[in-house]
């Protein structure tokens, strides 16, 4: 694509700029409005200044990817009112052996979790778990929020439901499920485990904590305070009550006195039919599961799933459907509409054509070369405009050499977008999550710095990038 005239270049620029002024920084004091309606803005801009059509703007709306993040968002919703994510925390503590098995498992289950539930939302639901466990084990907080958030990024990267970026990718590529899991897992499972090195020889002194059962057998702490938490997602912008479980609808009060036997009977039967729901949930999370790896539309797969949970709750859907962030699927809209205005302004085919040559994936170098592009990108204009910008000229570029470099390409951008997240603490939204949600805490508070992140995330994001990519495949 040939630049633009030079108004609609400069205009479109500017409008990028504040969009992604607003995207990194959507708090800056001049106009602190926030990155959903900075995005809102940029795309208003786009149009206002006639860099794109009225039409050409609702065109770019990609509704496929806007409904898988919607169809996920639910299932993920219901997923935590079974409990899903308790029975995860649990697994953190169970029969610990100090401070650096309970590193080791934070790291393990932050990166399973992600890769089925999106490295945001087991941020936000296992952050406060993280604190208690490092509080209860006279550890500090710092190793183990580092290693959330690190995990979260880099065990997200493994499916295309894992971060948005992803979404992105695999519905622009059309690349399967399975085979987008296979291309990457490697990978990742290296990635994770040269991330928990990383952290145990950086952090190893703080790490000399004493196992769950020496706390239990001194009194430090209760059995009972281990396996019992209340988990209280929230939103980077407010704290939420916590969630409700998943009970049958209109469960009666327990009364005392006369027909107390009744009401026990009662209860006992609730419980149980409670129970049956929360099995239901767990069906229907591993059918889509299932959908997905058979290669069905994936799209249509999260938002099948998402109505089946609904109807099998069988009450009005509203409360859950409150907390979907929407906030997300309105930036979503507006960056849509901004970075294809941005791209009409021949700027980005211009840095490519420039950088193409020495970027090409047939070649180590080039390799190289385009992985410090993504990452540096990803760092300054945030992974996912990133990917919407590169995405299709890498793909053509790398599908002049072979099918397999095409696929191997949009592996890599997957691959370098994501782990970019952990550079440094404005990488990605997981990394932001934690750190709100550890600052908020009522009972265990910790500020996690941007220097304190540095520190671990650079030589991280470097080394785990660096070995990753060897193993990503595009068979």
């Amino acid at each position: 694509m040939k630049l633009a005239s030079i108004p609609q270049v400069v205009l479109g620029s500017v409008a990028f700029g504040i969009f992604w002024m607003l995207a990194v920084f959507p708090a800056v004091p001049f106009l602190p409005i926030g990155r959903t309606a900075g995005s809102l803005l940029g795309a208003m801009l786009m149009v206002v200044f006639q860099v794109i059509s009225p039409s050409q703007a609702y065109a770019s709306i990609d509704l496929p990817i806007l409904g898988l993040l919607f169809g996920t968002m639910v299932v993920s919703i219901y997923l935590e009112k079974a409990n899903m994510f308790m029975h995860l925390g649990r697994l953190l503590s169970w029969k610990s052996r100090g401070g650096k098995d309970l590193l080791c498992r934070v790291c393990l289950i932050s990166a399973f979790a992600s890769a089925l539930f999106t490295n945001d939302t087991t941020c936000i639901v296992l952050t406060e778990f993280v604190l208690k466990l490092a509080r209860q084990h006279n550890l500090p907080a710092k190793p183990f929020l580092l290693a959330l958030a690190s995990s979260a990024n880099i065990g997200s990267s493994a499916t295309p439901i894992g971060n948005p970026q992803n979404l992105v990718i695999a519905v622009g590529s059309k690349i399967s499920f399975l085979k987008f899991f296979f291309g990457i897992a490697p990978a990742m499972l290296i990635g994770v485990v040269v991330n928990i090195v990383i952290l145990l020889c950086m952090y190893w002194k703080d790490l000399s904590g004493k196992s769950e059962e020496e706390m239990i057998e001194e009194g430090v702490i209760e059995e009972e305070d281990v396996i019992s938490h209340k988990f209280s997602p929230a939103r980077m912008s407010h704290l939420s009550p916590a969630p409700e479980e998943l009970t049958p609808p209109h469960e009666p009060r327990s009364k005392k006195g006369r027909g107390s036997v009744q009401c026990a009977d009662m209860q006992r039967c609730l419980t149980k039919k409670a129970l049956i729901l929360k099995g239901f949930v767990y069906v229907v999370a591993m059918g889509m599961l299932a959908a997905l790896l058979m290669g069905l539309n994936m799209s249509w797969t999260a938002i099948t799933a998402a109505l089946a949970l609904v109807i099998i709750d069988f009450r009005d859907a509203g409360p859950c459907l409150d907390k979907v962030s929407y906030s997300l699927l309105i930036f979503f809209c507006g960056m849509f509409i901004t970075v294809d205005g941005f791209n009409r302004t021949g700027i980005p085919s211009a840095f490519w054509n420039f950088m193409e040559p020495y970027a090409r994936i047939n070649h180590t170098s080039g390799i190289v070369v385009l992985s410090l592009v993504i990452l540096l990108l990803s760092n300054l204009a945030s992974n996912v405009p990133t990917v919407l910008l590169l995405g299709g000229q890498v793909a053509i570029s790398a599908a002049a050499i072979s099918p397999e470099a095409e696929t191997r390409s949009w592996l890599i951008l997957a691959w370098v977008s994501t782990v970019a997240g952990n550079f440094t603490l404005l990488g990605s939204a997981a990394n932001l999550i934690v750190c709100e949600q550890a600052r908020r805490s009522p009972t265990h508070g910790y500020n996690l710095s941007f220097w304190q992140h540095l520190v671990f995330g650079v030589p991280s994001t470097i080394i785990v990038t660096a070995i990753g990519l060897p193993l990503i495949q595009g068979r």
